[in-house]
């Protein structure tokens, strides 16, 4: 049952089918509008019990899981060091964190009886919320409260600095545009993740006849999973980065020649 009372043909998932064999049970009728949050809780688990086995007996020369983890986490770090400097290594581990997350969620919609968390606003806002949070500390910390208030104003420079009106305007566009990107960001993930997953259960009511193109769109839904980890990881870190370039102009600026 999607929103607003409208049926949505959807795969069968585990919490679904708990709803629907316990229909008189409390317990249940209370849990399954938690379902994205108890599947998200399993991707949870599941990546802290990957991280314990990969680290639980380290070497030297990484064989197997070690060695897959590390190449991620290196992977991580040189694209986000890419795009903000040696100062990026600060927010490797939050970056690292999203894609990791983001990414074994997105995926886990092929597996049979789950359902991906992101294909719910609720769960992809909540990520988006994290970033945007995380993003106006950082800056704040960087440029400190009043500096931030002066990125946000704009540089206008010359004779138009003295009028009022545009450093005014220029506060508002910004600060609209900080509000606007959590929206544009949890709703892109969200769209295609979930479009994605309603393709997965039409072609699968086709049965048999639809087979070829539903393992079509099953190797089509891991790109798109893929993809859209990398989209939303790399807007954020983009964020990061026009943080930080402000505050490098700002140092730059007040420097001596």
């Amino acid at each position: 049952m999607g929103e607003a009372g409208v049926i949505q043909p959807e795969l069968p998932d585990f919490f679904a089918i708990l709803a629907d064999k316990f229909k008189g049970n409390i317990f249940i009728k209370w849990l399954y509008p938690w379902e994205h949050v108890g599947y998200s809780l399993i991707i949870i688990f599941l990546l802290s019990l990957i991280a314990y086995l990969a680290g639980r007996k380290a070497k030297m020369i990484p064989g197997g899981l070690q060695n897959a983890v590390e190449a991620l986490v290196a992977g991580v770090d040189d694209f986000v060091c890419g795009l903000l400097g040696p100062k990026g290594r600060r927010y490797t581990p939050f970056i690292g964190t999203l894609f990791v997350y983001i990414l074994f969620m997105n995926l886990s919609g092929i597996i049979p009886f789950m359902k991906p968390s992101t294909s719910s606003w609720s769960t992809t806002l909540a990520l988006a919320l994290c970033v945007f949070i995380y993003v106006q500390y950082a800056a704040i910390r960087e440029m400190g409260f009043l500096g931030y208030l002066d990125h946000l104003a704009g540089k206008p420079r010359g004779v138009m600095a003295f009028i009022f009106v545009l450093p005014l305007l220029m506060f508002f566009l910004h600060v609209l545009a900080e509000l606007i990107r959590p929206i544009s960001l949890s709703l892109r993930l969200r769209s295609n993740i979930w479009g994605d997953d309603l393709l997965l259960a039409v072609l699968a009511n086709f049965g048999i006849k639809g087979l070829p193109l539903l393992l079509l769109n099953m190797l089509m839904g891991i790109l798109t999973a893929v993809v859209q980890t990398v989209v939303f990881c790399l807007l954020s870190t983009i964020y990061f980065t026009l943080a930080l370039t402000q505050e490098e102009e700002t140092h730059e600026t007040k420097s001596p020649a």
